[in-house]
């Protein structure tokens, strides 16, 4: 697997994922320490309570979010952030589309294409 991405990322040359109903995600950059994803949500998707070993802080470019961390929630909109501890159970409701960029240490291996 590789383990870094490339030094410059063009949006234009950079493929969108499906990370589940009306949501898709570009990987931004990654090493083995940290990786970058930017999270396009339609309005009512869904990022379902989950949990994994990584840090995670994100930051909302654009929509608004109700974002739940350790059974916390608040709506979060364009210039909020939030960060979640290894293991906390989070996920976020789209109010109104928008993009995250999301934030890991370390880099999230399941994210990249075997």
């Amino acid at each position: 697997m590789k383990t870094k991405s490339a030094n410059f990322l063009i949006t234009s040359d950079l493929p969108w994922e499906n990370a589940g109903e009306g949501v898709i995600r570009q990987i931004m950059g990654y090493d083995g320490q940290l990786m970058m994803a930017k999270v396009m949500f339609k309005k009512g998707a869904v990022g379902s309570v989950h949990e994994h070993f990584h840090s995670q802080t994100s930051y909302v470019v654009s929509g608004t979010f109700e974002v739940i961390i350790n059974d916390e929630k608040k709506i979060l909109k364009a210039g909020d952030g939030f960060y979640i501890e290894p293991d906390a159970p989070h996920g976020a409701v789209c109010l109104e589309e928008g993009i995250l960029i999301d934030v890991f240490s370390p880099m999230r291996e399941d994210f990249l294409k075997k």
